[in-house]
């Protein structure tokens, strides 16, 4: 959104789905203003003009009243005087809980820049322990500053965008919110690598320009053949981000025109039931690319991402990849954890918070790398190693995805199931073949873990064969409960 935001647009867009809350939106605005009035961003505009921007973007989420006000307020403890007993006078106890979740540490009490980046950098990410919201509105702020980022100078700038790849775009994966981690790897990698991102971009625009009137044809088609068998639906194109083509043919190896879905079709229908239907049709219409299919509503994500995804033969044998999903997946296709607002603003935050601990594997990930580790240097470092780096997902002998950070082993593999597992394993076996305990899980590895309690194994070497930071934790136990 290149425009400047003024009230009078958060205003209008509030009231579309909030109207009795505008007085106290209105208030934190004004409240804003008046302690941030003087200063200036490095682009020359009023200070109010970020926190308001933050605010609107969230309420393009549907966020709620008390998330809208903290984005309002999310600097002012930091950059006025203002405190967080201000904050809860004034206003409430939720959202000054929410503006001291977003603020940073200040230098007191650190010895360099390093501990002092580290320990705000944890605190953002352990935030979502308690508070998703935190987070989310963190993340906002970030995508404004780096919509902003031309104003810093050239070292700023890719200093920022290289931590954004880093910490922020894996967040937003993590939660699910899918458009804002687009737009911050985009402009992190325009920054980054401007002539990577411009010679890739004049390409990419060269064949989506190419192939957009075979794109509608399949469109016009394929809506005309699903709405004579009785299903609604709604159709659209979907190009692939200049970033994630980027990555594949980077990680990959891979030559542009031989990425499966860099041309794209999204399907919204009602319900599961003609998502099944409308791939039956679609393969019918369509040579499927067999091997490039994927079932995420029968096994999700890892950040619940659902929908069917298969790549057929379109015209000219161009490969294009079918997404099919109902409206309520759309919703978390896009805004991931955020999508609960547009549900129930009332519960969105317990919603939000159950699905974190009962459905998100890196949300315990990050609960035994908090409470194991002290550093803030080191716990950035190992978060970044075990979570935010390069993954691998492997499966277990029910189908089940487990996510594993890159250089992961059986060992990993069997304490992220259980300890119990881990402290009886007696074998691995990958796609089945035995494996020693030392083997490098693959991609889609079918993992079966052998145990028996009365079989002794010497596990004083695997600690130095597991990657993640929990299985050396439960194995340093096991050997000292075991001497």
């Amino acid at each position: 959104m290149n425009n400047v935001v003024t009230v009078e647009l958060l205003k209008n867009k509030v009231n579309t789905y909030m109207k009795k809350d505008w007085p106290i939106i209105l208030k934190a605005y004004n409240f804003a203003k008046k302690y941030h009035s003087g200063q200036k961003r490095e682009s020359g505009e009023d200070y109010i003009v970020h926190p308001l921007t933050v605010a609107y973007i969230l309420s393009e989420m549907k966020a709620e009243s008390s998330v809208i006000c903290a984005a309002l307020l999310h600097d002012i403890i930091e950059d006025t005087k203002v405190t967080y007993q201000d904050i809860e006078k004034n206003f409430n106890h939720e959202i000054a809980y929410l503006v001291d979740g977003v603020t940073k540490l200040t230098h007191l009490n650190f010895n360099n820049q390093d501990e002092f980046q580290a320990s705000n950098i944890r605190r953002i990410i352990v935030s979502i322990r308690e508070d998703a919201r935190i987070v989310i509105i963190k993340l906002v702020d970030r995508l404004h500053n780096m919509r902003t980022i031309e104003y810093k100078k050239e070292e700023r700038r890719r200093e920022i965008a290289l931590q954004t790849l880093e910490i922020y775009v894996p967040l937003a994966y993590y939660i699910g919110a899918y458009k804002i981690k687009s737009e911050l790897e985009n402009i992190s990698f325009m920054y980054l690598k401007p002539q990577e991102y411009q010679d890739l971009s004049n390409k990419l625009s060269n064949i989506y320009n190419g192939n957009k009137k075979m794109l509608n044809k399949m469109i016009n088609d394929t809506k005309k053949k699903l709405n004579s068998e009785g299903i609604k639906c709604q159709l659209r194109i979907r190009y692939k981000d200049i970033y994630s083509v980027y990555k594949k043919m980077i990680t990959n190896g891979m030559e542009l025109n031989n990425i499966h879905d860099l041309l794209g079709i999204e399907i919204i229908v009602k319900n599961i039931r003609d998502c099944y239907l409308t791939l039956m049709i679609i393969h019918n219409m369509y040579i499927p690319l067999n091997y490039k299919f994927k079932d995420y509503i029968v096994k999700p994500k890892t950040n619940m991402y659902k929908a069917l995804h298969t790549t057929v033969f379109g015209q000219n044998d161009r490969l294009v990849q079918f997404q099919i999903r109902t409206k309520e997946m759309d919703k978390v296709a896009e805004y991931g954890l955020t999508s609960y607002w547009f549900k129930n603003k009332s519960l969105a935050k317990e919603v939000m918070q159950n699905d974190l601990e009962n459905n998100f594997q890196f949300f315990k990930s990050i609960e035994e790398l908090d409470s194991t580790i002290v550093d803030n240097i080191e716990f950035v470092r190992r978060v970044k190693e075990e979570l935010f780096s390069r993954n691998v997902y492997v499966r277990t002998t029910s189908g089940e995805v487990l996510e594993l950070p890159y250089n992961a082993t059986p060992i990993d593999f069997a304490y992220k199931i259980h300890s119990d597992i881990g402290n009886t394993m007696i074998a691995a076996v990958v796609n089945e073949k035995m494996v020693p305990f030392d083997y490098k899980l693959q991609n889609n590895d079918r993992v079966r873990i052998i145990c028996d309690k009365t079989v002794f194994v010497d596990r004083t070497s695997w600690i130095s064969m597991a990657e993640t930071t929990h299985a050396k934790k439960k194995i340093s136990e096991y050997l000292k409960d075991n001497k």
